[in-house]
């Protein structure tokens, strides 16, 4: 019984530490001024851009997976999403008073940060496979996260601000992440391979991708602001560490789910609230202030809950 839960630790320190420590390494270098916040905006842009979506299409154009197998997969993440999204649509329109803050309450439940933490828990859990898997649920749920995001938004917000979701509908469309893993799967179904020579240098600009991304995110974390919790926040945090994960759970048994993409679909729902959440809200007039606290909250929690869940699940045999 001790060996298999000192087993269960190790593995479940396995898929958190490495993000926890690059998360700490970003805070300490902001902290001792060797980088700024001028440096996190590029190199956010860096990554949005270039290094993320490269990391998307070589891993999905390079793995043997079999993408087209992963329709059970991407159909629980569907389900699990709008559960979640109509659940929080529910119980924001009795439990939040703010009409203006029921967007950000719907985002802060339903939104995972997928490409970035959830990629990175899936690669450190199942490596080459995982990061595979963990791209074609990321693109498919980026597309989804965002469609929803603009209808809750608009319906908690003044209608003077619907002008804009034409202009945020066409963001989604040349989101760059969703544009990869698109030219991924065409270029695994035609068979076409870029050259070696620009192949090698698109796989060095995506092993930047995962450790910049969680260097900058540790780097702007904002710990007075996470110290002025107020009730939306922190509630809407707490929901999203402990009620996303139990569903992800619940409908991967459900759908018969096992192995590497019932351990995707976990850590992916295990995964603290996207930053794109609150550039969503910013942009739409919202409680940016709140949507901001969120993911400063859940990027910090959902480290300590996933840590547990996995060592759970783990134990029990379904990781």
């Amino acid at each position: 019984m001790l060996a298999q839960l000192y087993a269960s630790l190790l593995f479940a320190a396995g898929i958190t530490l490495p993000s926890i420590f690059l998360l700490l390494f970003g805070l300490f270098l902001r902290r001792s001024g060797q980088i700024d916040g001028a440096f996190c905006v590029q190199a956010a842009r860096l990554m949005f851009n270039w290094a993320l979506p490269a990391l998307l299409f070589f891993a999905i154009v390079d793995s043997q997976t079999d993408v087209r197998g992963q329709w059970k997969l991407l159909a629980a993440g569907t389900v699990v999403t709008l559960i979640l999204f109509v659940a929080a649509e529910i119980a924001a329109r009795f439990w939040v008073k703010e009409k203006r803050d029921r967007g950000v309450f719907v985002q802060g439940i339903y939104r995972g940060n997928t490409a970035i933490i959830g990629l990175a828990f899936c690669a450190n859990a199942y490596g080459a496979q995982g990061i595979a898997v963990g791209a074609v649920f990321a693109g498919s749920m980026t597309f989804l996260y965002n469609v929803l995001a603009v209808i809750t938004l608009s319906r908690s917000l003044n209608e003077d601000k619907q002008h804009d979701i034409p202009a945020l509908l066409w963001q989604i469309v040349k989101n760059p992440l969703i544009i990869a893993i698109v030219l991924a799967l065409l270029c695994r179904a035609i068979g076409f391979r870029l050259p070696e020579t620009l192949a090698q240098s698109g796989h060095y600009l995506a092993a930047t991708a995962l450790p910049l991304a969680l260097i900058c995110v540790g780097a702007t974390f904002d710990m007075k602001s996470m110290l002025r919790w107020h009730d939306l926040s922190l509630w809407t945090s707490l929901l999203r560490v402990t009620v996303a994960p139990a569903t992800a759970l619940a409908v991967g048994l459900a759908f018969g789910l096992n192995d590497v993409p019932f351990g995707v679909l976990f850590l992916m729902s295990a995964a603290p609230v996207a930053a794109a959440a609150y550039v969503m809200v910013k942009a739409m007039g919202g409680n940016d202030v709140a949507a901001a606290n969120v993911i400063g909250m859940t990027t910090f929690l959902s480290m300590i809950s996933a840590s547990l869940w996995v060592l759970l699940l783990h134990t029990i045999g379904l990781m």
